[in-house]
């Protein structure tokens, strides 16, 4: 049975704005032209293959469902009472990975990290018990399987190249000469599509057989909480970004071009948002959403739903409390478009507010717009942990980053130290928040006319 969550929407919405962004910039050469300057960037190519990679893992995560359970007596079809995604099915069920153990695990190892005191018939022994799944010391399997897997990962990729070669038939050589430029301009996002489906092939081999990543201090593996909390990164990143627009842009735009008391009021209200700390007021708005939560658990039949909304409406808190920087500059852009000749000749014609709004003032401010949420988007999921970590963000029973690094406080301070989970949250959110910070440059020098008449003039 098919479940359909609100974040599930929030990524649904989210591949369809993607696809629609594709669909319209093909047929705009002067878009066409700027989104070609964005991928000839070396590293913001190579950090949109790196975004697809994640984005791919987030969608798999976003499509639930309760299995049906084996008839009952009367024939009738059951469904389990928990949900699942196909990413939990992919990698407990076809992968058959990522097994809980009883506690704590390090990377790799064969036996649990704390000692356990179990009844033998020669009496109690206290000792370090083996894994439930673990790589086995005395042969090589363990080595051959992650050459297998990554020799199939880069034979994965080689396919996939020549049959983008196959693609673009009549452009071969063009593309051969592409992938071994001196430049690099496609051969990095090459180089880096290669290393993510190698590296992909030999952790996809070793994970039936071992943690990679460790366990936790419940015994779930690491490896697979971190590949989940991309979905809550992206989630909360995308909504958030998207719930700020409708504010920043019509609240930016009104105040710039009606000025007078419009202006006033709107400066007023993002003055006074902006003077109250940013973490206490999304945290007092978590804490009322909690409270009116728990007062009707009844809308909630399962965790997962319940943990869900509160993602969703986090978002949207940080959304709602973070557009009055993206307002401010378009209020400044709106101001001196309304100053120029043809918007006042539309406003002699008596041509309608709404329309020189739609018209002549929002496609002229429309980079600023594209430049900030690309830039906020790593903000946000930074944002995400650190909320998380002071406990006011995403539910506790959902993977996040925060969630990972709030957990591994205390472990780092234990004897032996635990550090494979702080090690595991950190590298995956340094990923996803490096890729995105790349690929926002890229394309604020692309979109930002500043940017392009600096390019000119260091050409001429």
């Amino acid at each position: 049975m098919i479940v359909f969550l609100p974040t599930d929407g929030v990524m649904l919405l989210l591949l369809a704005l993607l696809l629609l962004t594709v669909r319209f910039v093909l047929t705009r050469p002067n878009l066409r032209a700027r989104w070609r300057a964005v991928f000839a960037d070396a590293g913001a190519a190579s950090a949109a293959v790196v975004l697809a990679f994640f984005l791919t893992i987030a969608t798999l995560d976003s499509m639930h469902y309760r299995p049906e359970l084996p008839p009952g007596p009367n024939g009738a079809r059951a469904y389990s009472p928990a949900t699942v995604s196909v990413f939990d099915t992919l990698v407990f069920d076809v992968l058959d990975a990522a097994h809980p153990e009883r506690s704590y695990s390090a990377p790799f190892a064969m036996r649990e990290f704390d000692k356990t005191t179990v009844v033998t018939d020669s009496g109690p022994v206290r000792d370090f018990q083996p894994l439930k799944v673990a790589p086995r010391a005395e042969d090589a399997s363990f080595l051959l399987r992650g050459l297998a897997g990554g020799a199939a990962g880069l034979l994965a990729a080689l396919c996939a190249t020549g049959l983008l070669v196959a693609v673009k038939r009549g452009e071969k050589r063009a593309l051969l000469r592409r992938f071994t430029s001196p430049s690099g301009e496609r051969f990095a996002p090459w180089l880096t599509f290669t290393a993510i489906l190698t590296l992909a092939g030999v952790v996809l081999a070793i994970w039936p057989v071992c943690h990679p990543f460790g366990t936790d201090a419940v015994g779930n593996d690491v490896l697979y909480e971190a590949l989940k909390s991309l979905r809550t990164a992206i989630v909360i990143g995308s909504l958030a970004t998207l719930a700020t627009l409708p504010f920043a842009v019509t609240l930016g735009m009104a105040a710039g071009y009606f000025k007078g008391r419009v202006d006033d009021a709107i400066q007023y209200l993002y003055t006074t948002l902006s003077s109250i700390p940013s973490v206490l007021l999304i945290a007092a708005s978590v804490l009322l959403v909690t409270v009116f939560m728990d007062r009707h658990p009844e809308w909630w039949p399962t965790g997962l739903e319940r943990a869900d909304v509160r993602l969703f409406l986090l978002a949207i808190i940080i959304g709602m409390t973070g557009w009055s920087t993206l307002a401010r500059l378009l209020r400044a852009e709106t101001m001196k478009i309304t100053a120029l000749d043809y918007v006042t000749a539309a406003r002699a014609f008596g041509v309608p507010h709404a329309r020189i709004l739609r018209r002549h003032v929002l496609p002229n401010v429309l980079h600023i717009v594209l430049i900030v949420t690309v830039l906020d988007f790593s903000g946000i999921v930074l944002y995400e942990a650190v909320l998380s970590y002071v406990g006011v963000g995403v539910d506790p029973s959902m993977s996040s980053f925060g969630t990972m690094i709030n957990a591994a406080r205390s472990e780092m301070s234990r004897s032996p130290m635990v550090w494979w989970n702080l090690a595991a949250s950190f590298l995956f959110m340094l990923s996803l928040v490096l890729s995105a910070n790349l690929f926002a440059a890229a394309v604020r020098d692309a979109f930002d006319p500043r940017a392009a008449l600096k390019r000119k003039g260091g050409a001429e």
